[in-house]
């Protein structure tokens, strides 16, 4: 059940990615068009699919509180330096929301962000790290559970 979650999640970060050119040009294509913070929206998700497949409900709040305590300062931050780098911000926050995505995707028309997923972009981002946790954290549960019978 948790791997329902934590798929999207890593598809999210993944495209997220492989669209942004951190402080060249304000990243509007791929999951930019529905949501301001698709990599942020992908990690919650992972970390839920993983609380999910733990059975751990108390992981599961942990993980809420610590991702409003930390990533809520940071998104904020990110925002005003948004601001001042790029005068599009703007117009572009009041048509994307900063979380949750919207079913209609931002117009790109007159966007000056190339659209297109970059596996070049992906690799230097080193997202596949986010993978490879992923996947030690889905062999941990595994051994758990393998574990849990033997005993």
């Amino acid at each position: 059940m948790g791997a329902i979650v934590v798929v999207p999640g890593l598809v999210i970060r993944t495209l997220a990615s492989g669209h942004v050119r951190k402080n060249e040009t304000l990243a509007t294509s791929g999951p930019y068009a529905y949501t301001r913070n698709p990599l942020y929206l992908g990690s919650l998700l992972i970390g839920l699919g993983f609380a999910v497949a733990a059975r751990s409900w108390w992981v599961g709040v942990v993980l809420i509180v610590m991702f409003f305590a930390i990533y809520l300062p940071v998104i904020r931050d990110e925002e005003a330096f948004l601001r001042q780098k790029f005068p599009e911000f703007e117009e572009y926050a009041r048509r994307v929301p900063r979380m949750l995505p919207r079913f209609m995707g931002h117009s790109e028309a007159g966007s000056e962000t190339p659209a297109g997923f970059s596996l070049d972009l992906y690799f230097k981002h080193r997202e596949y790290n986010a993978l490879l946790g992923a996947l030690a954290m889905s062999v941990a549960l595994v051994v758990k559970i393998v574990l849990t019978k033997v005993i």
